[in-house]
């Protein structure tokens, strides 16, 4: 790799409106959207992600989703479900991704919709279903 870059981990989550294959699909892409828009990132770069859902979940396998995305055919991808805590966010998607990115870069971490509660710190302001 570029001795200008560095592996960097970045973290990320965001909430399905409900647990159908079609509504998750919606929250992942736009999640990969924000975590590949603010960071640069390209499929190369990419070295992993995994993905947590909490176990409302069940409709479809966000990894599944995040393969058919450009360039993430070399990625790799795990599902897995999130620890079970009392009065955690329902229908929740975390990620954990691992890349190269420019040593200088400031990272991004897009926590959206409900999940920006999670960290509100990192919030990234997006625009409901209901605004399209």
């Amino acid at each position: 790799m570029n001795p200008a870059l560095e592996l960097r981990a970045l973290r990320g989550a965001t909430t399905a409106n409900a647990n159908t294959a079609a509504a998750i699909e919606e929250a992942v892409q736009e999640l990969i959207a924000a975590l590949v828009g603010h960071n640069g990132l390209e499929g190369r770069r990419l070295l992993s992600v995994t993905f947590s859902v909490t176990a409302d979940l069940d409709a479809c396998f966000p990894a599944a989703i995040a393969r058919r995305h450009p360039g993430w055919d070399g990625v790799a991808l795990l599902d897995c479900q999130q620890m079970a805590v009392a009065g955690d966010l329902p229908r929740c998607i975390r990620l954990l991704a691992h890349g190269w990115l420019e040593r200088e870069r400031q990272v991004v971490h897009p926590y959206l919709r409900e999940a920006a509660r999670l960290r509100p710190d990192r919030a990234q302001p997006t625009t409901s279903p209901a605004d399209h």
